[in-house]
């Protein structure tokens, strides 16, 4: 089953729909979709390692996209669908918490959720209910997000062969870390941070 999937995204990584997609999960994780681009972003960066600058500024540019539509959606329509997502991720009871959070330190929430692998449509729309600078939130996205593909992109870039084989040689086991990592950062959303 992970041969098969590593080949579809092998595949898909290699064609000329390859932006598109990378930019339509980046754009979507950011204030609803729950998988990151960043398993796409390292497959891609692989297959093509001269893209690896244009594919981390995708990824950045529909990131922060998504970001104001998340934004949007918790300065909108938050009785809505953004009480129903903030309520999935398990933000629920502690919107009052992130409140004062916000109030003293949403610069740091940001940047520094922008980095993990917890949810970013938990800051985004977060950042629209609590009406934090709409300017502020997309400089601080465009910092965090953008540090944190060009990383992927920078180490992918310079590793990529190395990391290709063993792509290739544990893609079963990476996906499964891969899957806990994203499972953790829900976990870690919704019981502690």
């Amino acid at each position: 089953m992970f041969k098969s999937l590593y080949q579809w995204t092998l595949s898909l990584a290699e064609s000329r729909h390859a932006p598109w997609a990378l930019g339509a999960v980046a754009f979507a994780e950011s204030s609803f979709f729950p998988i990151p681009p960043d398993p796409l972003l390292a497959v891609m960066t692989i297959a093509k390692p001269k893209q690896a600058w244009a594919y981390a500024l995708i990824c950045t540019l529909a990131s922060v996209a998504g970001g104001i539509l998340g934004y949007a959606i918790g300065a909108l329509l938050f009785e809505t669908v953004g009480k129903w997502l903030i309520n999935l991720y398990g933000y629920g009871a502690r919107v009052e918490e992130l409140r004062a959070v916000y109030a003293h330190w949403g610069w740091a929430f940001i940047l520094f959720k922008g980095l993990t692998p917890i949810p970013y449509k938990i800051v985004t729309i977060t950042s629209g209910l609590l009406a934090y600078s709409l300017p502020l939130f997309i400089l601080l996205s465009f910092v965090t997000r953008g540090a944190r593909f060009f990383i992927v992109a920078v180490v992918l870039n310079r590793f990529g062969d190395n990391i290709r084989g063993l792509l290739e040689k544990y893609f079963a086991l990476l996906m499964i870390v891969f899957i806990v990592i994203v499972i953790a950062g829900f976990f870690l959303a919704a019981h502690f941070i």
